[in-house]
């Protein structure tokens, strides 16, 4: 049956520029780090592309390592792409990352430009793509001059492997340095990728600071720290759900202990007061800050996709609920 999107699908949905750009961005953006790999449904994962869609999310994130395997997310989207949205490409933002492991030797991770533009060509391909939106380079290289990496995104733009580029999990002099050689290449810096919830704030510590300084979007990945801020942890952790996937150990070292869920408990609390659910309230904690661009959440059934989609109807915080919000997590 041919796919046929919502004719509604801009009416409701927020977008945002991102930082000085052209590039306007929906306010939530769809991330296929889990649960559209080779080892999911492709029929649920066509289900969640669909939804998202109709409801005016026209960002889809990915990258090259994202499965499992490592992969397979980029093949699932391409045939979803190939074979139900073709037609409205042009209406698309899709995004892919390097820089973790990809394959062996010493080519095959981190940022050198031989191993950031093989690993584009390699996404373009697994996905059936000319072009990305966005290519970002997924976290800084310790070893490799940034002048290396950032020249390296440089050329894949005016290759045409990519409209647009971004960094990933920089620290505020990084994301300086990127932004200043960049910005001398004459390929700006799109966005900045970092990981922020009400459990990780590290880039309110500088980082945010400077993407306002260079005119830098922000999308914040995790908003709902791996599921732990919503209320799929505040009776038993189900059986299908990624904490029991992972052994109960998240990556970036979140875990779901009795301290962090008695205060996503006190959270909700605050959340059912506003009228929301408590994953509705941590993304819209996440969109409050005037420097946000999109907020990138992970689903892995079609109602997350619509949850996710009406925290947009209640982004205003009063200064007492943020005190309330800041005394809980300080407790």
């Amino acid at each position: 049956m041919t796919y046929l999107p919502a004719e509604s699908r801009y009416d409701n949905m927020e977008y945002r520029r991102s930082g000085h750009s052209g590039l306007k961005l929906p306010a939530v953006t769809l991330g296929l780090w889990y649960n559209f790999g080779g080892v999911d449904s492709l029929e649920n994962a066509r289900s969640m592309i669909h939804r998202a869609f109709d409801l005016g999310i026209t960002y889809f994130d990915l990258a090259n390592n994202y499965g499992p395997p490592p992969g397979s997310a980029e093949e699932s989207f391409g045939q979803i792409l190939a074979q139900d949205l073709a037609p409205y490409r042009d209406e698309l933002i899709i995004s892919t990352k390097a820089g973790y492991y990809m394959w062996p030797g010493p080519y095959g991770e981190w940022g050198s430009r031989k191993y950031l533009v093989a690993s584009l060509d390699q996404s373009l391909e697994r996905m059936g793509l000319d072009y990305v939106d966005i290519f970002y380079s997924h976290r800084p290289d310790p070893d490799t001059p940034m002048e290396e990496t950032m020249g390296a995104l440089d050329y894949i733009v005016r290759s045409g492997r990519a409209l647009y580029v971004g960094i990933s999990t920089y620290d505020p002099e990084q994301t300086r340095d990127a932004a200043r050689i960049l910005r001398n290449l004459g390929t700006p810096c799109l966005i900045h990728q970092p990981r922020y919830n009400m459990f990780d704030r590290w880039i309110e510590d500088g980082v945010l600071d400077v993407l306002k300084e260079e005119g830098i979007g922000c999308i914040g990945f995790s908003p709902l720290c791996q599921g732990i801020l919503t209320d799929k942890y505040l009776q038993d952790i189900p059986e299908d759900s990624r904490a029991d996937r992972l052994e109960g150990e998240f990556h970036w070292g979140d875990s779901v202990t009795q301290e962090r869920i008695a205060k996503v408990r006190k959270l909700n609390e605050l959340a059912q007061a506003r009228g929301q659910s408590m994953a509705q309230m941590a993304m819209a904690w996440v969109l409050r800050h005037p420097g946000m661009t999109s907020a990138l959440f992970g689903a892995s059934r079609v109602a997350h996709v619509e949850e996710a989609v009406a925290a947009l109807d209640n982004l205003e915080f009063s200064a007492e609920e943020l005190q309330r919000i800041d005394e809980i997590l300080a407790e």
